[in-house]
């Protein structure tokens, strides 16, 4: 009986929906691009998230990252007339950040050197980056072809080196890179492997370095042996010389939980040994519980940008519910005078209004999937769509339908019978 009527109140429903299609199709459209805004928006927002934490994650929720800086310009006055600037991390701050920290189980130093690399014709304004081989297993990165610096390497100082994914690209675009030589000035480097792609970017205010991909990496008992400490630029008849001896340091804990006290203890280490502001500390846990807590905020402040459609949507629905009312007035008397409790005058209007809102919660799903493709296709973003948010637009669409037709329902059912039947 209960499934008879239902079939029957829907067969209603429909059929009066019908009977005003475009009112009902521009009723529908309310809905329809309020949840397509909400599932638009919230795989932007998650995608956007997603990509900088996956970054974040790359660089390691065990590291701290401690970088060389050159300090501000009323530090460097002292340093103006003997034209070499001294500054950034140095042996003695690895050192003591090794044999001192606790929870620390690796020290990674790294050297960069601006400089050109030639293969034949083929010419790249690169970094050579010295570092040691547990730069690999600390930062995460993996190897494409060959291998990466090993132990034997360090202790003999060779001429070896892997490239950046860019760097091998350009250097060697139509043949195999493994086994070939590089040149720097008069210096030759054999390349023993290939990284793979690399990400780096801006994470708050902070910058990290420059592109990974397009850096040569060597032993870093090699960038010792031919580059020492002091960098000698001299462009366009303008001559600059800086003496750094570490450009960055690696610092791996040996768990999330050890990261926050070896880092104020490393703040304390540097405090003590610089006597000016020339190194910044980088610590990824961190700006990846700041990237989070800013997906947070992002989804509200998106989400309630999307509920506001929604909000114009259903006060669409309930206009139409109440001019719909206006209009079968004579209709809802004569049912009335045949029997029908105001049970059921609620239900067949709220079945209207839901049928609607349902349809155009559909129609915005297929919208809010598209519109995500579109936007990663043209502009380069990444997006990202979850179950979870196109239940939870479907979801809001059906509550919509329910709370905005209740009143224009209510309205129908308290209609008094003989009023009704008179109304013309």
């Amino acid at each position: 009986m209960i499934g008879f009527q239902l079939k029957r109140t829907l067969k209603i429903g429909v059929k009066s929906l019908w009977l005003h299609k475009l009112r009902s199709m521009l009723t529908v459209l309310g809905i329809t691009f309020g949840v397509c805004s909400v599932i638009a928006m919230l795989a932007i927002g998650a995608g956007a998230s997603e990509e900088a934490q996956a970054q974040l994650k790359k660089l390691g929720r065990d590291n701290i990252i401690i970088q060389s800086v050159k300090p501000p310009e009323n530090q460097r006055a002292s340093q103006e007339q003997s034209r070499l600037l001294q500054y950034g991390l140095t042996y003695t701050d690895l050192d003591v950040i090794s044999g001192t920290v606790p929870g620390v189980i690796r020290t990674v130093p790294t050297r960069q050197v601006r400089t050109s690399i030639f293969r034949r014709s083929h010419r790249m304004d690169t970094s050579i980056v010295g570092t040691t081989p547990e730069y690999l297993p600390v930062t995460k990165s993996t190897i494409l072809e060959g291998r990466f610096l090993t132990p034997l390497d360090m202790q003999t100082k060779s001429n070896v080196c892997v490239l950046g994914r860019h760097a091998q690209e350009v250097l060697f675009p139509l043949e195999d890179a493994i086994g070939q030589v590089i040149s720097r000035s008069k210096l030759r480097f054999r390349v023993v492997g290939v990284m793979t792609s690399l990400q780096r970017g801006k994470f708050g205010a902070q910058e990290m370095a420059a592109d990974p991909n397009s850096e040569v990496y060597i032993p870093f008992s090699t960038m010792k042996r031919y580059f020492g400490a002091n960098n000698i630029y001299n462009s366009s008849g303008t001559f600059s010389a800086e003496r750094v001896e570490l450009h960055e340091i690696i610092v791996a804990t040996r768990s999330p939980e050890h990261v926050r006290p070896a880092e104020r203890v490393i703040r304390h280490i540097l405090k003590t040994l610089h006597d000016k502001e020339d190194y910044q500390i980088i610590v990824p846990l961190q700006l990846l519980i700041q990237a989070r807590h800013t997906e947070f905020i992002f989804k509200v402040v998106l989400g309630s940008i999307a509920a506001i459609s929604l909000l114009v949507g259903g006060i669409g629905i309930m206009n139409i519910s109440l001019a719909t009312v206006m209009e079968r007035t004579r209709e809802i008397g004569i049912r009335r005078a045949m029997g029908a409790k105001k049970r059921h005058i609620v239900f067949q209007f709220l079945i209207e209004t839901l049928l609607l809102a349902l349809f155009g919660g559909v129609m915005g799903i297929g919208l809010g999937v598209i519109l995500p493709a579109i936007v990663q296709r043209t502009a380069g973003m990444q997006t990202s769509v979850t179950l979870w948010s196109l239940m939870m637009a479907f979801g809001i669409s059906a509550a919509v339908g329910l709370i905005f037709g209740i009143y224009p329902a209510y309205r129908a059912a308290n209609m008094d019978p003989i009023e009704a039947l008179r109304h013309e």
